[in-house]
């Protein structure tokens, strides 16, 4: 797992766990970490995929040391057992980004109980529980020149606002927001800061998920469904999970520390 090249850039000797870290904007984002000098531990349920990560991120030549973890956010005793794993491997935990998350649409009638409780258990329990276990690597003081450590949470627009057909996430996206925000002033002294990316429509999986839904109900093609969702950007395009990665990079990064509780929009200006 330890990586032969070059360890300069900002984030040299820093160490970053990404959850959802397999595909889409994690892996975007676990690839600009790698890029700046960070070790990386990736995080997700699917093992070969994310043994496939993995083996991408260990050609990034800046990078120290890639690590892959299974997990299930989900699951206390999963994410404990994880980051212990982590820590073992990579040393204290100086970078969280809570990415790992799920999204399905249906009428709020429609929803079921089950379809609620998975999307609230993934989306924001699921940082819940790894934010506790980040926490649980904290000093319990912290020197004033003590480098400083930050949590990322990938939530979306539906943090900052309504979409129709997708109240479960949208519910869930918004309780990721309030936490990233108490969190922000609880560990302002701790040198800790606690912020939130919210990416409009991106050209991920889950996107996929939604133009084949939209074919499948509609009867369109699949340009014309991703055009139905790229409208609600006023740049008239798909967000790339590199330009999400961007935003992360930049709130890890030396010179970001007075950044703190915000909710950085992702979206060409739609929010």
């Amino acid at each position: 797992m330890t990586m032969t090249g070059a360890t300069q850039g900002p984030l040299a000797g820093r160490h970053a766990v990404v959850t959802g870290g397999s595909r889409g904007i994690g892996l975007a984002i676990a690839q600009a970490l790698a890029d700046a000098g960070a070790s990386v531990t990736l995080m997700a349920r699917d093992a070969a995929r994310l043994d496939s990560a993995a083996a991408e991120l260990r050609a990034i030549a800046t990078a120290r040391r890639v690590l892959a973890v299974t997990v299930d956010v989900a699951d206390e005793a999963s994410v404990n057992a994880a980051f212990v794993v982590a820590r073992d491997a990579n040393g204290a935990i100086d970078i969280l980004v809570n990415n790992a998350g799920v999204a399905e649409s249906a009428p709020f009638a429609k929803t079921s109980v089950e379809q609620f409780e998975r999307l609230i258990d993934i989306n924001l329990k699921g940082v819940w529980l790894c934010t506790q276990a980040f926490a649980a690597g904290l000093p319990k003081e912290t020197a004033a020149d003590a480098p400083w450590r930050h949590v990322v949470n990938v939530a979306s627009t539906a943090a900052l606002k309504g979409y129709a057909y997708v109240a479960a996430y949208c519910a869930a996206k918004h309780g990721v927001l309030g936490l990233t925000r108490a969190l922000a002033l609880e560990w302002a002294r701790r040198r800790v800061t606690v912020n939130a990316v919210c990416p409009g429509y991106t050209d991920t999986d889950i996107v996929a998920a939604a133009v084949a839904n939209i074919t499948a109900k509609t009867g369109r093609d699949a340009d014309a469904a991703r055009m139905e969702l790229a409208r609600s950007n006023p740049q008239a395009q798909l967000v790339t999970p590199e330009q999400v990665a961007n935003a992360v990079r930049w709130l890890v990064s030396p010179g970001a520390e007075s950044i703190n509780g915000q909710a950085i929009s992702v979206s060409g200006g739609e929010i």
